[in-house]
């Protein structure tokens, strides 16, 4: 079997590039391609821990590294990294820009009327960062309004209508520019829980060298999970069933939590029993 291959592609002139594939690459399915030995485009945005470039333009983050182990999985090995915003993930997909977003996509409502996913591959919650040893016991929004806490996170992120909804009162909530401000103000002291993705909480507590922790993802209510997938063109089909059938074996194994671990996704994101169909039709 042949060794990986990885073209970087520099961010400019990028899209260039793609276009210039996507001629050639619609005239065939997916699947004859990569049967051909052709590469296999990834598109993804910088969404660290996620999907993000490296510094030599390989793909990073714990989605790609899933996917990467997939397609290995299959038989398929020559890859292609393509970068681009996040609001063109979608839209490159169906342009055919590149063939697969494994950009860490959350499955819609919305997005499954225009691309179709792979079975769940991770179950995305969100968590808290609270100081060592967790002071005021903080493990969900309503233990929050138990203990008067201060909650800090992103401007315009969710978890600003989740703490609403929970009773959080508006004077508790602290709204900062985005990751690096919610660590700063929790470390400070000047909060006592920063909010966002359980992934980005979990990244911020392990690069601070103690200083804060990561509260357990699954502490909170059901309905705050989403599921995320990978995402295919739906004329593609044929290899979606291929690849999920190649993921049924890869997903939850011991090469997979491996290859995942340094971007902070354990058993404990694993998605469960919810298919697609059932995230389709709930969120």
């Amino acid at each position: 079997m042949k060794n990986t291959i990885f073209k970087g592609l520099a961010t400019l002139g990028m899209a260039a590039l793609a276009v210039g594939f996507a001629g050639s690459a619609s005239a065939q399915s997916l699947l004859e391609r990569a049967e051909k030995g052709e590469p296999i485009r990834i598109g993804f945005a910088n969404e660290v821990p996620f999907a993000y470039p490296g510094e030599d333009g390989s793909p990073k983050g714990f989605v790609n590294a899933y996917t990467i182990g997939v397609l290995k999985t299959m038989g398929f090995e020559n890859i292609e990294p393509v970068q681009t915003e996040w609001g063109g993930l979608i839209p490159g997909l169906n342009a055919n820009r590149f063939d697969i977003v494994t950009g860490g996509m959350n499955i819609l409502a919305s997005r499954c009327e225009n691309i179709a996913f792979s079975e769940p591959m991770a179950k995305v919650g969100d968590g808290f960062i609270v100081a060592p040893g967790n002071p005021k016991n903080i493990s969900d929004y309503a233990s929050l309004v138990e203990g008067n806490a201060v909650m800090v996170t992103g401007a315009g992120y969710s978890n600003i209508e989740a703490a609403k909804e929970a009773g959080v009162p508006e004077a508790n909530i602290m709204q900062v520019p985005g990751p690096t401000e919610i660590l700063a103000a929790v470390r400070a002291g000047r909060a006592d829980a920063g909010a966002g993705t359980y992934f980005t909480m979990k990244q911020l507590a392990d690069s601070s060298n103690g200083a804060v922790e990561a509260s357990d993802p699954n502490a909170m209510p059901e309905d705050s999970f989403n599921w995320a997938g990978i995402g295919f063109r739906k004329a593609d089909q044929a290899f979606l069933d291929k690849f999920n059938e190649a993921q049924a074996k890869y997903l939850g194994s011991e090469e997979m939590l491996a290859a995942v671990a340094e971007y902070g996704y354990g058993e404990g994101s694993l998605p469960g029993d919810k298919t697609t169909e059932w995230v389709c039709a709930n969120r």
